[in-house]
């Protein structure tokens, strides 16, 4: 491996260099550590040490429970840790006059250590078990320090921490803990002045011991604060998120707008498109079922990019059926332009996929333009859906159409007159509508190639 231009520098310096050989010999060691990736090893291994140690306790829970359940694992540890230090601050300083107060640490610290451990009760023991121990020691350290020390602040986290430890789902028992929390600290407070603690500790004490108490109760309050908020951000994100991916945009904001008022519009002029694998039913049966799904799911994915590219909005699937508008829930002039640039690039893309996996598909299009009516139906699952003449029109045409061919209805003809080429199919006897003249669209004209598929 040639060796990167610092070091061959050195290398090159040699005995009359400055640089001195015992830097050489770090620098050289320091080459070989990088070079066999022991570095990114360790980091590697502490990376998953920490993520055993968080995870310690969650296994078999729901993946909601088992985010809470970590974030009280390092709840614990971190208390675990602060009562340490605490701990050998006041054994550093006077261990015999501060026994009891290092004894209550010791016991918080082996009990924090715990929490994990209670996770395999169920999912509230831990939570309890560290609640019960921090309760029972604050009132401890208020006897010993008096509330001057500042342990009666640390009740206030029972307003904002509990909802984070247990959930919303317990209520009750949230609630339980909050207002315990307030009744100790109203106690704490009132029973524990500074002329009734154990220990008569010096301002240079109590005043630390306050000051760190403070700081904790308002980073754990405002820590539990912004989880919560995060949290609410998020589902609301995901949400939004989910809901755009089943509705169009402007009809999402139209839901969030107005909750329960139902969706319904009328469009005069929109266009409906119809696309069809041909003999793909004799095809799937060939595949199975993990080839097919894989099939529909890359056919699906490439036709969704190319609505999106060219401003049409996908309705639904059935099967390996397509259906895709343009000029809804938002009015366009150009809504059939799209629409067919959209069914020639569908048709690019099965010939691309055609050529990758070795397959001969080919899909039929019927395109329709007119007035067309849209909402959103159903409570469960709901969809947005599109109904009228145009869209029998474009399903008959799609039914019609030859493989590998885009048939259109006469309003279609006329919108894309000086922008495609048109062949005659003859009339059509569409039900419910009656005859009505078709075209198979052919390749872009010279003149309107340039901008067929603008919005």
């Amino acid at each position: 491996m040639q060796k990167p231009g610092f070091f061959r520098s050195c290398d090159r310096k040699g005995e009359g260099s400055r640089v001195s050989r015992p830097l050489l010999r770090f620098l050289s060691s320091v080459r070989s550590l990088l070079g066999t990736g022991q570095s990114a090893r360790m980091v590697k291994r502490v990376r998953d040490a920490l993520q055993t140690v968080v995870n310690a306790g969650t296994h078999g829970y729901a993946p909601e429970v088992q985010r809470r359940l970590k974030i009280l694992n390092v709840i614990a540890y971190l208390i675990a840790l602060a009562t340490a230090i605490y701990a050998g601050q006041q054994a550093s300083m006077d261990f015999e006059a501060y026994a009891p107060a290092i004894a209550i640490n010791v016991a918080l610290v082996i009990t924090a250590l715990l929490v994990p451990i209670a996770h395999r009760l169920s999912d509230i023991a831990g939570g309890i078990l560290l609640v019960g121990a921090e309760y029972v020691a604050l009132m401890g350290f208020s006897a010993f320090f008096g509330r001057e020390g500042g342990a009666p602040l640390h009740y206030f986290l029972a307003a904002a921490a509990p909802f984070v430890v247990f959930g919303l789902q317990r209520l009750w028992l949230v609630l339980g803990v909050v207002v315990l929390g307030l009744v100790l600290h109203l106690y704490a407070w009132f029973t524990y002045p500074a002329a009734k603690a154990m220990i008569q500790g010096a301002s240079a004490v109590i005043d630390p011991l306050y000051t760190q108490a403070a700081i904790t109760t308002v980073g754990l309050i405002a820590a539990s604060v912004y989880y919560a908020f995060s949290l609410a951000e998020r589902a609301k994100a995901e949400t939004d998120a989910l809901l755009r991916n089943i509705l169009p945009a402007p009809i999402v904001e139209r839901l969030k707008a107005r909750p329960g008022e139902p969706i319904a519009d009328s469009h005069e002029s929109a266009s409906v498109l119809f696309a069809d694998i041909s003999g793909f039913v004799a095809l799937a049966r060939r595949l199975g079922a993990a080839d097919v799904v894989a099939l529909l799911n890359r056919l699906v994915m490439d036709f969704d990019a190319l609505a999106e590219r060219h401003g049409a909005e996908k309705i639904k699937t059935i099967g390996d059926a397509y259906m895709a508008v343009a000029g809804l829930p938002e009015p366009v002039a150009d809504h059939t332009r799209r629409l067919a640039a959209l069914a020639f690039d569908m048709h690019v893309a099965i010939a691309r996929i055609n050529h990758e996996a070795g397959l001969d598909l080919k899909i039929r299009v019927g395109l329709a333009s007119g007035p067309v009516m849209a909402g959103v139906i159903g409570a469960k699952k709901f969809s947005y859906d599109v109904w009228g003449d145009a869209v029998n029109l474009a399903a008959r045409l799609e039914q019609h159409a030859t493989p590998g061919r885009i048939l259109i209805c006469a309003q279609c003809r006329e919108q894309l007159t000086g922008h495609y080429d048109f062949e005659p199919r003859g009339s059509i006897d569409i039900k419910g509508l009656g005859a009505k003249e078709t075209w198979y669209l052919t390749e872009l004209s010279a003149s309107g190639g340039a901008d067929a598929g603008q919005r």
